[in-house]
């Protein structure tokens, strides 16, 4: 009875994952992508890259990547790694370049642009859906 109560539960939860709809997928986070050229960083880096407080590895400038206002994903990515709101972002930044402090990460308009520049671009650091990811894209972090 137990052995048949359990293979009713199993099937029963993997039948639900294989029902999932296609928008649930699209929401399974994000991954912090790095040029093969950056190794080594945790998410307490990632925030100081973000933040413009470091701004090379190694003596290798890295140029983070991110896209633009407003976006779904750019405000997960502030959510669950930067630990802020996209508003708190662009406010932060705001002052950072009025006092002379650098200019904020460059703005891309879609994932596969923030891919493409990645992977590209010794030091760049960027982020995309996890869903998206692809072997042989190098993995900081996942949130």
């Amino acid at each position: 009875m137990q052995r048949r109560t359990f293979l009713l539960r199993t099937s029963a939860s993997c039948a639900a994952g294989l029902l999932r709809p296609t928008s649930a997928l699209a929401d399974e986070g994000v991954a912090v992508i790095a040029h093969p050229s950056v190794r080594g960083l945790d998410a307490e880096a990632v925030r100081r890259v973000y933040s413009g407080r470091m701004v090379e590895l190694d003596g290798q400038p890295l140029r983070p990547l991110q896209l633009t206002a407003g976006h779904p994903l750019r405000r997960r990515f502030c959510s669950a790694v930067l630990q802020q709101s996209d508003e708190d972002f662009i406010a932060y930044w705001t002052v950072r370049r009025y006092i002379g402090k650098g200019a904020p990460p460059r703005e891309l308009s879609s994932p596969a642009d923030v891919l493409t520049q990645v992977l590209a671009t010794p030091g760049a650091i960027g982020y995309i859906d996890s869903s998206e990811l692809r072997p042989g894209v190098p993995v900081l972090l996942r949130r």
